[in-house]
């Protein structure tokens, strides 16, 4: 090591020169540098025996193991075209009605699919619960998987019990309280919609309640359907008290008197219209305010916004039959003893109508409104009747 010596001069009178020595801090560093890797091949050394102690006790595959449970490699997460066309697995989500129906309103701007796409139609039962008459619906489904989807809103307390080969099994979507006459019945039915759009191969949207049956077999409604030209709701210009008597001049000017329409709530709409109902906020927003018991919303709304928004693509006519022969508020409800050859004469004769402009003698193909005890009749007349 190399010192310096420096003399330092004595102050005037004093004693003899002072000789001092300095250390030359750059020959310390060395020093240094050796006690610190002295200490980190210390550190190495101790690591390295508590690795052999931990794989001679534990073994290499049980430490390997919590490795790799912690890892998780990005490049595992697919992107590709499957996230987009596959259908959810799981119909129950978190999302609220505002980020559903965003959701469900993403359209693709492009007309040809880049992929096989084989039409579906959405079968959409707007129930309180049980389905009563599900046993028919079964028989109806059978063996035409891959051409329908199944979605149920019911109250938000039932809880489903069918068996896992059911075709209702895992079908119900997260659901809330739906009110006869109230917009909240419109909301049950945009919710349908909306999840049922999910699914990029749905084409049509067949609203239903736990009440109906249905008139044909599945492969005569299915190229029925598809092959029109227009969905199918009721849309009608009442006269009358409880047709443009229920009208409020506060539904201008979105909604003018000569607008006003009235209709069923049950009907057969494509993809286009089903978008339209979901992403409307306009006319949701009058009829919410201002159609309110005894202007019953159900039976105005979607009749009302489509003949505005697109007259020329709606059949004005449902094809789900009623019975109103009865009169009152409601339609009438057949019983066990209703069940017979002769009433289905009736249900299918005399039917006139327009399909595709042309006219038509097969104007229904869903009927309504039928008790739990109808059942074991409809099942023994099924294949007699229904074709199925």
């Amino acid at each position: 090591m190399q010192t310096t010596r420096v003399v330092v001069p004595l102050e005037e009178g004093g004693k003899d020169p002072i000789v001092t020595s300095r250390t030359n801090p750059s020959r310390a560093l060395p020093l240094r540098l050796i006690q610190l890797f002295g200490m980190f091949l210390s550190l190495c050394i101790a690591f390295w025996f508590v690795s052999v102690y931990a794989i001679r006790h534990f073994g290499v595959q049980s430490v390997m193991t919590s490795v790799k449970s912690t890892f998780q490699p990005c490049f595992n997460q697919e992107n590709n075209l499957d996230l987009w066309i596959k259908p959810p697995s799981n119909l129950m989500h978190t999302m609220s009605d505002n980020e559903l129906f965003w959701r469900a309103t993403l359209v693709p701007r492009r007309k040809k699919y880049p992929f096989r796409r084989v039409p579906k139609i959405a079968y959409m039962f707007l129930t309180k619960g049980p389905l009563p008459l599900g046993p028919i619906w079964e028989k109806f489904f059978k063996g035409h998987e891959g051409l329908f989807s199944i979605y149920m809103h019911s109250l938000p307390t039932f809880e489903p019990k069918f068996p896992p080969n059911s075709v209702f099994y895992n079908r119900q979507i997260p659901s809330q309280i739906s009110e006869w006459g109230r917009m909240s019945m419109c909301d049950a039915e945009k919710r349908l919609l909306a999840n049922a759009l999910l699914d990029i191969s749905n084409e049509w949207f067949i609203l239903l309640s736990e009440s109906c049956i249905p008139l044909y077999n599945f492969s005569v409604i299915y190229h029925y359907i598809l092959k029109s030209r227009h969905s199918f709701t009721g849309a009608f210009d009442d006269p009358g008290p409880f047709g443009r008597g229920r009208y409020n001049d506060n539904m201008a000017p979105e909604v003018n008197l000569s607008q006003w329409r009235k209709g069923p709530q049950w009907f057969e709409v494509n993809r286009k219209l089903a978008v339209n109902i979901v992403e409307d906020t306009t006319y949701y927003t009058k009829f919410e305010q201002f159609c309110r018991p005894a202007c019953y919303v159900d039976e105005h709304y979607f009749p009302t916004m489509l003949s505005i928004q697109a007259p020329h693509l709606i059949a004005n006519r449902s094809l789900t039959w009623v019975d109103w022969s009865r009169g009152g508020a409601h339609p009438a409800t057949f019983g066990r003893a209703d069940i017979t050859e002769e009433f289905f004469k009736r249900v299918y004769g005399g039917q006139q109508c327009t399909y595709n402009n042309q006219p038509s003698s097969v104007c229904f193909l869903f009927a309504r409104k039928f008790a739990p005890s109808t059942l074991e009749p409809l099942m023994n007349l099924s294949s007699k009747v229904l074709g199925l």
